[in-house]
């Protein structure tokens, strides 16, 4: 298939991340011809370090590759010299394919197609810079009261598992819902609700209360507290409407703003870390009152939470938007790495790419994910970095009487200089780990190692795995199966003038950030598809196929539309099942 690429494009797109699926969508709806290329490379002889060897159960390598491929500027001579690159195998879920879900009284309907996905099965997981493994030990013992899940079986049942590099939720409002509603790109995902926002408070794990009858029916607060919380949400949702309120402690922390609004440590609290999701001596009051109000704004679009969560993991949302692209004629290229790119030395723009089979592809614009560029692109980048962790358990920190939950909980930092972690426990219903187990992310701002930023948080939430049965089930806490820390490069506020001899015509890409949202790769992804077309529709929806007209049509077109409105009323609603803005009507 390489050897038969077409030499020349309009935008290369290097690197599929949600940044540039979403960029070579919105080229390709666009009318460009785009070539969306990735060096996803596998790595069999690679060994997960430090996992116990078993007789009954094959361990399955990590791959702790560096993920990074280097892109060189070649001088005017077009010489040219290849870096080595390597890249994490990107395994894909396999699936039905069609699926049904029901988002609070929205039916989504979704077609999975294997495209390309930042998904990795169990335990073959892998990033950049350090990663190191939680060990465990293997379960001889008779088999444990409740059949609670074992180490060996999670081994043997290794492909059930879709783990996320990056751990992200939904906001039922941000603004990549609405980009998945206005492209039509959500018929192709199903998702599901986050059922519960959790706290950390004095050693234990609870369960905050977010809607208003879920504040109402609590048993945590007292009817003072409650009417408290619900008279300062109101605020919030409406506090720029009322400047006077909030003007005269724009300076201090949103912390301490909420002491000025007597309101309780609990309520405070509640506020603080499970709502805004904020730092204490980070955030302005500014910064808490808009956080809160995004909180608020997203609450019962789709459920009693704010956020919902992609079937099969956050992967599925970049091959959504890389499936649109190919609709509309993008070529796909995946385990084809880019050797170079190719400089004008008179204009200094870029003018094509050499590939692994020293081809060159010619275009007119290159997008490139900042991992790509070479060590000497870079030399003047400072890049921050997040502290991750992947955990399999037992069972939930917040026993209920469901096994199907999915939850978010935040723990406040606790030493100076240090960061807030957010937690986010997957349940089997997500197609992200096998029944009986649950899939824990956690993650933080880097401030040392990854283990050195998350172990505590790990000790506090779970119990090591050992051989001994625990008599007291009530009080135990969940048991780690398995963990795996490591470290990724954050390059989202990276300026792109702080890279060395940048050709105007390619445009980097950051790789994900530490936010709990998508919002930031939706804006990058709008304000570069704007350098590269200007004056077009971002991700226009697709158009009826009823409405196309093709040249030589013999149908005039008066009877060719008036024919094709009967059927289209009877489409739309199939394929507005999928999710869509609660607010509008069905058609």
């Amino acid at each position: 298939m390489a050897d038969n690429l077409p030499s020349e494009f309009d935008v290369i797109v290097i690197g599929t991340g949600l940044p540039e699926s979403i960029i070579a969508a919105a080229c390709s709806r666009s009318g460009q011809r785009v070539l969306h290329v990735d060096s996803q490379d596998l790595h069999e002889d690679v060994e997960e370090a430090g996992a116990l060897q078993k007789n009954h159960a094959s361990v399955t390598s990590v791959n702790c590759t560096e993920a990074a491929d280097s892109a060189c500027l070649p001088v005017e001579d077009e010489s040219l010299r290849t870096t080595s690159c390597e890249i994490p195998a990107e395994q894909t879920p396999s699936s039905d394919p069609e699926r049904a879900l029901e988002v609070n009284d929205v039916q989504v309907t979704g077609e999975k197609e294997n495209c390309c996905d930042d998904n990795t099965c169990v335990p073959s997981t892998a990033e950049k810079e350090t990663s190191e493994n939680v060990p465990v030990a293997e379960d001889t013992a008779e088999q444990p009261k409740k059949n609670r899940i074992t180490y060996s079986q999670i081994i043997k049942e290794g492909r059930r598992f879709n783990i996320d590099l990056v751990s992200k939720l939904l906001y039922s409002r941000g603004l990549l819902i609405d980009l998945l509603i206005k492209s039509n790109v959500s018929r192709y995902a199903e998702f599901k609700n986050i059922t519960r926002i959790l706290a950390f408070r004095e050693g234990r794990v609870k369960q905050v209360p977010c809607s208003r009858a879920d504040v109402f029916n609590s048993k945590q607060l007292t009817m003072v507290e409650k009417r408290m919380l619900m008279k300062f949400l109101t605020f919030c949702m409406e506090y720029e409407e009322h400047p006077d309120e909030y003007k005269a402690y724009e300076e201090i922390t949103f912390s301490e703003y909420l002491k000025t609004q007597k309101l309780t440590p609990n309520l405070q609290y509640f506020v603080l870390h499970s709502m805004a999701m904020t730092s204490e001596t980070g955030s302005s009051t500014i910064d808490g009152l808009k956080a809160t109000k995004n909180f608020l704004h997203s609450l019962g679009r789709y459920g009693n939470t704010p956020f919902l969560f992609p079937l099969y993991g956050q992967g599925e949302l970049p091959q959504c938007f890389c499936r649109m692209c190919a609709v509309f004629g993008g070529i796909y290229c995946l385990r084809h790495s880019v050797q170079c790119l190719v400089v004008d030395k008179e204009s200094g723009k870029c003018k094509a790419i050499i590939d692994q089979y020293g081809q060159r592809i010619i275009s007119k614009h290159f997008l490139v994910e900042d991992s790509y560029l070479s060590e000497n692109t870079c030399a003047h980048v400072q890049y921050r970095q997040i502290s991750r962790a992947i955990l399999i358990t037992d069972r939930s920190v917040l026993k209920t009487d469901s096994d199907q939950q999915i939850s978010i909980l935040t723990v406040p930092a606790e030493e100076p200089g240090t960061f807030a972690v957010r937690v986010i426990e997957l349940c089997s219903s997500t197609m992200t780990c096998m029944k009986g187990s649950y899939l824990v992310h956690l993650t933080c701002t880097s401030s040392k190692t990854a283990r050195e930023d998350l172990e505590p948080v790990v000790q506090k939430l779970f119990t090591p795995y050992t051989e001994t049965e625990i008599e007291n089930e009530e009080i135990e806490k969940p048991r780690l199966l398995w963990g795996l820390y490591f470290n990724m490069r954050d390059s989202s506020d990276v300026n792109r003038n702080t890279y060395n001899d940048l050709p105007s015509n390619v445009y980097v890409c950051s790789g994900p950030d530490c936010a709990l949202g998508n919002d930031n790769a939706v804006k990058q992804a709008e304000a570069l598809f704007q350098q590269i077309c200007p004056n077009e529709d971002f991700c226009p929806p697709p158009p009826n196929p009823e409405d196309i007209i093709l040249d030589g049509d013999s149908l005039q077109p008066e009877a060719s539309e008036s024919s094709a409105l009967p059927e289209a009323s009877s489409e739309t609603p199939k394929e507005s099942s999928n999710l869509r803005n609660p607010e509008e009507p069905s058609k």
